[in-house]
């Protein structure tokens, strides 16, 4: 039986669910949190510290490993940063990747609930 996870991620925190016909479990990832900040010199430099999105996202990379389908959700960009990530060092992760959708704050049931609905739309859960 293929397994089907979802991701909701922001720039905090990564909430992974493995999903399942009449199963699920939860993950939270937190970013990084330093009691610094950089001052960048411009605008649309970052404030976090280069390396903390790049463990981030290896670390939810890690979480996703197992999974045959991926839907990634989230509010903001976060999402697509992710995305470009597996793209770039996930390593076979990509391909597992089936929609990326926005989504603002949902609940934890509500995330499980979307993915269901998409996997069954998509002809990807019994």
């Amino acid at each position: 039986m293929p397994t089907h996870a979802v991701i909701w991620i922001d720039h905090k925190e990564a909430r992974i669910f493995h999903v399942g016909p009449g199963a699920t479990d939860e993950t939270t990832v937190l970013a990084p949190q330093h009691h610094f900040h950089r001052h960048p010199k411009g605008r649309g430099e970052a404030r976090e510290h280069p390396d903390d999105a790049h463990r981030f996202f290896g670390e939810v990379a890690r979480h996703l490993a197992g999974a045959d389908a991926i839907l990634i959700v989230g509010p903001s960009s976060a999402k697509l940063e992710f995305f470009k990530y597996v793209h770039e060092h996930g390593g076979g992760l990509e391909s597992k990747v089936v929609g990326i959708e926005s989504a603002d704050h949902p609940t934890d049931g509500e995330i499980v609930d979307r993915a269901r609905t998409y996997f069954r739309a998509s002809d990807r859960m019994g």
